[in-house]
């Protein structure tokens, strides 16, 4: 019989006491490894998830901005208080004054994402939705509109901007406008290309290909210089200013860009795609808000009363889980805001910030996290006056970890070397594949908070916060992945 030899107690404390000081030391050597990092902000708590003995911690509950980690709150919540089949709907009404509105459920996915998320380029209509439902009321029987065409985005009251958001934000993608009809991500993308000769104006095109700004082209083409083109608009302006050169030859200038009333956008869209059908309209494309003032408490309110006027058409989402996915994975802003509002609608009968405040405040408080340990202002972490701990976010983790909802929270996030905004990170390390984290990314900021699997099948929840550091993002990005590597080795 084979002699099984004991390990007393004390020596398996010993060994785990040295592999805790090796993890220590190696973290680190890591932060000193350049004079950028050690001029940074460091932030850093590692736990373990089940039994939540801590690894190693560092500035664990003073505070950072923590960018796009603001989104492992937003999508907690969601997938929480909503659940993961919850579905939106959009519909056209048609009203007894004879107008056609076009009401705005809050659906993210007006577009033409793939769903459920998959990594690669979309292809396809971006308002291949609108024409779907413009199908729908031709065949309704529709064939003349004596009134207008309503972009209806009155289910969430009009707060189409984070107080704490930049004043250029709204111009790009990544801060287009919140709305409960939400059409392309409220976007579109803007070509430049050069024109048929010298001196010649660049040529413009849009997809998709649907006029909204007013476009000032002031770019020339210039075969002696480089391309230099820039973009302005003014807030609530409704013309783009685009200026500077183009060589020719240039392959051209691709950018997305914010739209910044996307109720009124959606409905030139539907007014478009049934002109195109045939159908006469007598009346304009506009839109109907909600706006603050018109709310009696913007923090909680009354069931909302039936919406009016026949319906002639209907979408409905794809289930919510498969939108969150998106959310986090491609760090999706606008789809986290909406998110936001869709629980304040739902749970508080009223879709502004407001409410959405106050559901995540009782949300994180059934956590067990502490009000004064987080500061949000908005649902995606656009905003610089965002605070919370390493500390409140691992808490949120192990929460979500222990909760009902681990499974499908854990796949809403990216995976190191695999997908979403760590496709490109971890690969060929022994993190591959065992990440499971949120990026998060603003000017001198960057975040990765998330869980790691062992080889043993153990799990680990942590978060890396990194505030004013003024090197290039990708040497920071690099010390938090040797972190996770070195956790894991």
């Amino acid at each position: 019989m084979k002699q099984v030899m004991r390990v007393p107690a004390l020596a398996l404390w010993f060994a785990c006491a040295l592999s805790a000081a090796d993890l220590a030391r190696g973290i680190r050597e890591a932060l000193d490894s350049s004079p950028s990092a050690r001029a940074a902000f460091w932030g850093i708590q590692i736990v373990e998830t089940d039994s939540g003995k801590t690894l190693f911690q560092l500035n664990e509950n003073r505070f950072f901005v923590p960018a796009s980690n603001t989104k492992l709150f937003t999508t907690a919540l969601a997938l929480v208080r909503l659940g993961p089949d919850h579905r939106f709907q959009t519909t056209v009404r048609l009203g007894p004054d004879g107008s056609l509105s076009l009401v705005g459920g809050g659906d993210p996915n007006l577009s033409n994402r793939a769903i459920p998320y998959r990594m690669g380029p979309t292809t396809g209509d971006p308002l291949q939705a609108i024409e779907d439902l413009a199908d729908q009321v031709v065949a309704h029987g529709v064939r003349r509109v004596v009134g207008d065409v309503i972009g209806d985005d009155s289910a969430y009251v009009w707060e189409p901007f984070a107080d704490a958001w930049g004043v250029g934000d709204p111009l790009w993608e990544y801060g287009a406008a919140v709305s409960a009809l939400t059409v392309n991500d409220n976007s579109f993308t803007l070509l430049v290309k050069p024109g048929p000769g010298e001196g010649a104006p660049a040529t413009i095109s849009l997809v998709p290909p649907l006029e909204f700004y007013q476009i000032d082209n002031r770019v020339r083409t210039d075969s002696g210089v480089e391309r230099k083109i820039h973009l302005d608009r003014d807030p609530g302006s409704m013309q783009l200013h685009i200026w500077g050169t183009i060589p020719k030859g240039d392959r051209g200038l691709r950018q997305s860009l914010g739209i910044d009333d996307p109720a009124l956008y959606a409905a030139r869209a539907l007014y478009d795609a049934l002109t195109r059908r045939g159908v006469e309209i007598a009346g304009r494309p506009v839109a109907h808000h909600l706006f603050p003032d018109e709310v009696e408490d913007l923090k909680a309110g009354s069931p909302p009363l039936p919406i009016s006027g026949e319906e002639v058409a209907r979408r409905s989402s794809a289930p919510l889980v498969d939108d969150l996915k998106i959310t986090d994975k491609v760090s999706q802003n606008l789809h986290a805001e909406l998110a936001l509002r869709a629980v304040a609608r739902a749970r508080r009968n009223v879709g502004s910030f407001e409410a959405g405040a106050e559901e995540l405040k009782a949300f994180l408080a059934e956590a067990g996290i502490d009000p004064e340990a987080w500061h949000l202002m908005d649902g995606s972490g656009l905003s610089r006056l965002n605070l919370v701990t390493p500390a409140t976010v691992v808490k949120l983790l192990r929460f979500m970890y222990d909760s009902p909802a681990r499974e499908n929270f854990i796949s809403l996030l990216p995976v190191g070397g695999r997908d979403g905004t760590l496709s490109s990170r971890f690969v060929e390390t022994p993190a591959a594949g065992r990440v499971h984290a949120k990026t998060g990314s603003l000017s001198h900021v960057s975040a990765l908070s998330g869980y790691l699997e062992r080889g043993d099948g153990t799990w680990l929840a942590f978060s890396v916060l990194v505030n004013n550091y003024n090197s290039r993002t990708a040497e920071v990005r690099g010390i938090m992945d040797r972190i996770c590597n070195l956790i894991l080795e």
